[in-house]
Formats: C-alpha cells, structure tokens, sequence
C-alpha cells in the first residue's frame, strides 16, 4: 500500500512538472524602449525570483498552471506589479515590462546638513529636500531669485519687508524671519545686514539641492536657527561635466541670464557660476509705486576642488555679488526729476565672501574636516532724507572630526564665528557698530538602538561675547515599524544673539533705532518640538504611489526682542516680560501615478506674543494655509505643472486684519537633447495686496507704509530657453 502511495505521488508531481511552463519577460526603460539590467522579479506566492540580463530578459522559474503575482523592481525606478494566469497567457511570452524612471529616490539622497554620513530614510532629524528635478521646475519660475523655492514649500512663508524695494525675509512655522539661518554650503553667509536682500541675490543654478530643516537646529549650527535652517548645496563637478545656461524674461521689464559649468579629472575640478539679473520699475496697480525696484544685479562665483590623493580633498571657492535696486516714485525711477520731494528707496550692494574646506580621510570610518570663510558685506540704504551706509565683516571657522561606526556615529567639533558692523556716521544719532564673537563646541551622536529604533542625540555650548553662556542640548528619535511607516520625535534648545537686524527695523529703513545694548538686552532662548508621522504605500497593483507626512510642532521663545516707542520718532529693541509661541501641524501628500503627480499640503500655525499679561496674536502669520501641485513630467520630453495656494485672514499690528486670497500658476516645458523651452504664468488671478486692500497712508511723496501680507507684483508672465550644452 505505502509502494502504491508513493508511486501515485511521483507521478503527480512528474504530471506537474511535465506540464510546468517557463514564463519570460524583457524589462525596458518605458520612456527610452532600451533593456534594463539588474532588475528583480519576485512571485509574490512562493517567493521565487529572477534577475534580467545584459539584454533585459529575464527567465522565471518552470510554473505549473494558475494564478501569479509578480513584481519588479529596479533601483532608480517605481515597483511595478503584473498578474499573470497560465496557461492563457504563454501566447504572450516573452512579455514586455515597462518601467517608470523615478526622479525622487528619497532613499538614496544624502543629507549634510544634520553633519552625519547617512540617508535621509536613515536620519532621526525630520529634513526635507528639494534637489533634481524638482528645483529645476523652480528655475523656470523664478531664475533671478530663491523665493518662490522656498515659498512653496509647508510651514514656510516669505514675508515682504519693503514694499517698493521687494526686500524680503524667510518665516518658518511663524516666527521671524531673525530666527531662520540661511547657509550657503554650510557657512552663514546670509545673515547681519545681509538679511533683508539675502533670498534677492541667490540665483537658483548653481544649486545641486537645498535641505529643510524645521524647528530648533541651534545645537548643529549655533546661534540663529531657532525656527530652522536652510542649507542651499552648491553643484560638485563630475568627470563627464556640465555647461548650462538659462535665459528668461518677463512681461513686468525683467530679464536673467545665468550659466554653470563644470568639470574635474583625477587631480583637479572646477565649478563656475555666473549670472546677470535686471528689472524695470513695474507698477501693475497704476498708485504710482513700484511693486517690482529696478535693479541690476551681477553674481560671479567659481571654485576650485583639489584631489592630491585619495584620502584628501580641498575646495576654494569665491562667491561675488553688486547690486544697485531701487524702488519708489514710478515717474522718478523713470528718470524724471522735477518732484525734489519724492519718494524712492535706494539699496547699492557688494558682497564678497570666500570658502575653504579640507576633508580628510584619516582611516576607515574617520574623517577630519577644517572649513573657514571670511565674508565682506557693504550696504547703502538711501532715502530722500536718511541714509544707512555700513560695512559688515564676518568669519567663521570650523573643524570637526567624524568618526562612522557599523551601529554608531559621532561627530565633535568647534567652531569661532566673528562680527564686526560698522556704521557710517549720520547726523547726531548714534552709531550702531558692534561686534559680537561667538566660540562653540559641540558633539553627535546617532546610534542604531535596533533594527527599528535609531537615537540622535546632541550637545552644543557656545560663549558669545558680552552676552555670557548657551548651553544647547537636543535629541531625535526615529522609529521605523516597517517600509510603509515611520516616525520622528524630537527636540532641542536654541538661542539668538539680539541685533537691529529684523523684519521690523527694515520696514523702518533702520532710521531712528537706538543701537542694541548688551548691559540692557540679553539672548533670546527658546526650547522647540517636533513630532511626525510617515506612511507610505502601492495600490492598484502598484500603478498608484501614494505617501502621507503629518507634523506637529511647537516653539516656545522666552523675552523674546521685539521693537518699542521711546516716544516721538526714536524706537529701541526691548526684551518683553513674557514669551512668544507658536504651535501647529502641517500635512503633506504625494500620489503619484506614471507620468503625473499631485502634491497636496495644509498647514495650521497658531503665533501668539504674551507681553506682560496681555495676550494677543503674532501679525502676519495666516493661521491656514494650503498648497497644491499637479505635475505632469514626460521624461526628457515635457513638463506641465498648475500650482495653488491659498492664505487665510492675518492679523496685522495696526489691527486691521488681512483679507484671505488665492494664488495660482501654470508652468510648462518642451524639452530637446540640448536643450528646452518654458513659459510660466505666476499669479494667473493677479492677487494683489493693491487689488482689495492699501499698502501706504499719506500722500505718494510721503507715505507711511502698512504691513504687506499678499502680493504686489501680481500676475506675471516669464518665459526662456534653456541651454544643456555638455
């Protein structure tokens, strides 16, 4: 009987297998039809698998008849997933498998501003990126300037600081623009009396990617990063190299020409940026005001990387940049003179700023890093009867050494960071020169608790000259459940040195403000948190990509600097008896379907100032606010893009309150071998703060100018060509 058994079992499976059938496909690239290889196919029923060749064929294991799912996937590309039945569809066979080339592979993106070697999927501190292309879509909006880059993104907002100048700073989950650090590779290049035309002067090309990160990051970059920071990466030379150009002009008078090339072998590379940007005084209200300066703007910034071995590296980089803007009466800027009364607004500046970084590779996992620049910053701010003439010098120097374990990873460093503003004399008001000295120490460390816990903790103590000790400690925890969800929890102190230099005093010009007075004024300290959700999944046979990221957030900033009467015209920078805080969530939501995307975003911010006992709301913070973008990308052939924004009421310092509005904008590009054309409509519904509210009382020769909470420049119109010669 057990003879018979056995036999019957033999020869069920040899029927199986005789009628078991080898199923092929051929794995191409959907948008070039060429074959790809190293792809992955997986039967999601027995676990069997394949790889593709040379020549993209890939040979599954023999099936019996039935029902398979199998999935592919290849880095750099989204997961497709096919349902096959046998024997129906050997007539099919080979099969073709087309895949969908991902532009965004979160994965392999590399974050350097938390100071670690690891992934952003690998990072506790909560980061966002803009880089490939994404930031290129940002070039054909805005090729002159970083705002509409930064603006566009959750919780950040960019508040206009001179209405006729168009000078602007960078909010982040409400507060002052004072809080946010701008850096430039790293180094605080953007900052003193930098700060109000610092997003005006950085053309977009040149950038490899730009890192996010919101709330505290004093402990990783000292002083002034109490809201977060903004990390602009310059592009790196490649052995294959780079030459491109963009030119662009607008309907409001404007016109940019930049260019970029690059280049390196063994022992040298070179990078090389330049760019001219020019406007003409545009007034799309017809008050006689311009919304949009005139101004010319040259910006040269080449750089030199040396390789005497494998283990070292040096960069030497200088960044150049002259402007004259000025903003104001439209007949004066037009060149008639005959009014002796009015009103213009004249910013000449010059910047200079050098960058030094040696890396050094001392053994397996160790790395030794010196990185210094020196930084000259001369600004003329001009009125028909003040003027503003000061020079600012800065230094900062750093070394750090960094040492990369297989669970763990520290970074120690010091820093010395350096500020001497001098002011030109003006009349009997007294001079605002200072200079403030900031030494600092710190250490990291990020350690793998498990597979699914990963720990970043953190300490920083700086001593800032005349303002006595800040001791900074922060920590972040990741928690990873699987490859669908995530979740960041962290945290730290901040701090920020007081100084004239804030949205307030530049929408004053600066005339009349007493100087900061370290007997009188102290540091800001603040402590921040942060908490985020993460999931991320496929559906419908992976065709749909979908991702979901929800924050929520708070900051709390105690005797926070805000700006006082002394009575009459004279105004001092006072530390209030009591706090500032602001609170919120901000979600976002990526589906992603072959060629299209959709990127939904809302974010709630609640600010408030506590002064004394009275309790009222932080200005110009619109408690809602929502973005969305639908893209349509054919790789190397088109992109499409329509943009919307909406902002809520805003409570403005006068006690009016702003009117809600929608911004909306469409942009598309043709795309060639060598090169691709784009057209971009911003602002299509033309909202405009001129268009349902004032901006100015008096007359027009002297106004008094209220709080600006929506565009002036309305809708506009830019178009260009783009040149990829290498």
């Amino acid at each position: 009987m057990k003879k018979i058994f056995m036999s019957c079992l033999l020869g069920l499976g040899l029927y199986a297998f005789a009628f078991a059938q080898e199923v092929k496909f051929v794995i191409m690239d959907e948008h070039e039809g060429t074959a790809l290889m190293g792809a992955t196919a997986l039967i999601l029923e027995n676990r069997k698998g394949a790889v593709s060749d040379e020549n993209g064929q890939l040979t599954m294991p023999a099936l019996p008849d039935g029902k398979y799912t199998i999935r592919f996937q290849l880095i750099g590309y989204e997961r497709k997933q096919l349902v096959i039945n046998l024997p129906e569809d050997l007539a099919k066979m080979p099969m073709d498998v087309l895949l969908h080339e991902e532009h965004d592979h979160m994965e392999t993106v590399t974050i350097t501003s938390t100071r670690s070697s690891r992934t952003i999927e690998d990072i506790p501190t909560r980061v966002e990126f803009i880089a490939g292309e994404e930031l290129d879509e940002k070039v054909n909006m805005k090729p002159g300037d970083i705002r509409v880059l930064l603006s566009e993104s959750t919780g950040i907002q960019v508040q206009v600081t001179s209405p006729t100048s168009a000078n602007a700073s960078i909010r982040i989950q409400g507060l002052d623009g004072r809080y946010t650090q701008i850096l430039k590779d790293g180094f605080p290049l953007y900052s003193g009396a930098a700060s109000g035309l610092g997003l005006l002067q950085i053309p977009p090309l040149d950038l490899q990617q730009v890192e996010l990160i919101k709330g505290s990051a004093s402990t990783l970059y000292g002083g002034g990063a109490i809201a977060g920071l903004v990390n602009l990466i310059s592009k790196r030379p490649s052995e294959k190299g780079n030459l491109d150009f963009v030119f662009n002009g607008t309907n409001a008078g404007g016109f940019d020409a930049s260019g970029f090339y690059g280049k390196r072998n063994d022992k040298v590379g070179t990078t090389l940026f330049a760019a001219y940007n020019t406007n003409s005084p545009f007034d799309p209200s017809d008050i006689g005001l311009s919304a949009i300066p005139k101004f010319d703007r040259f910006t040269f910034n080449p750089k030199l990387f040396l390789y005497p071995s494998s283990r070292t590296d040096l960069e030497l980089g200088v960044n150049i940049s002259v402007e004259d803007r000025i903003g104001g009466n439209m007949d004066f800027l037009r060149g008639k003179r005959e009014n002796p009364l009015a009103f213009f607004e004249s910013n000449q500046s010059e910047r200079i700023s050098s960058q030094f970084v040696l890396n050094h590779r001392l053994e397996e996992g160790k790395r030794l890093q010196v990185k210094n620049s020196y930084n000259y910053f001369d600004r003329r701010l001009s009125t028909r009867d003040y003027d503003f003439n000061a020079v600012q010098h800065s230094t900062f120097t750093e070394v750090n050494y960094q040492l990369d374990g297989t669970q763990s990873d520290w970074v120690f460093g010091g820093n010395l960071w350096t500020e001497a503003f001098v002011e030109q004399p003006g009349g009997n008001f007294p001079i605002r020169d200072y200079t403030m000295n900031t030494l600092g120490a710190f250490a990291q460390n990020n350690t793998n608790l498990s597979e699914k816990w990963v720990l970043e903790s953190g300490l920083r103590t700086d001593y800032v000259l005349d303002y006595g000790w800040a001791v900074l400690p922060r920590i972040a925890l990741l928690y990873r459940a699987n490859i669908n969800f995530s979740s960041r929890l962290g945290g730290g102190l901040g701090y920020k040195a007081p100084t004239i230099f804030t949205e307030e005093s530049e929408r004053l010009q600066y005339q009349n403000i007493q100087p900061i007075d370290a007997d009188f004024n102290t540091l800001e300290k603040s402590y921040g948190l942060n908490w985020d959700l993460n999931y991320k999944t496929s559906l419908f046979d992976d065709r749909l990509f979908f991702s979901v990221n929800h924050l929520f957030f708070y900051t709390y900033l105690n005797n926070p600097l805000f700006l006082e009467t002394l009575g009459g015209n004279e105004f001092r920078f006072v530390n209030i008896d009591g706090y500032s805080d602001t609170k919120g969530t901000e979600t976002n939501i990526k589906w992603d379907l072959g060629d299209f995307k959709w990127f939904m975003g809302y974010t709630y911010t609640h600010a408030r100032i506590n002064s004394n006992g009275v309790v009222r709301e932080n200005p110009l913070t619109p408690r809602h606010r929502i973005n969305s973008v639908l893209f349509y990308e054919v790789h190397d052939q088109w992109k499409i893009g329509w943009e919307s924004y909406y902002f809520s009421e805003q409570q403005l310092s006068d006690g009016a309150v702003g009117r809600p509005y929608w911004i909306m904008g469409f942009m598309a590009e043709k795309i060639w071998d060598k090169f691709s054309v784009f057209i971009n409509f911003e602002n299509f519904l033309d909202a405009r703060q001129t268009r349902f509210d004032t901006i100015f009382t008096g007359s027009i020769d002297a106004p008094t100018f209220r709080e600006i909470y929506a565009p002036l420049d309305g809708f506009v119109i830019n178009g260009g060509v783009k040149l990829r010669l290498k």
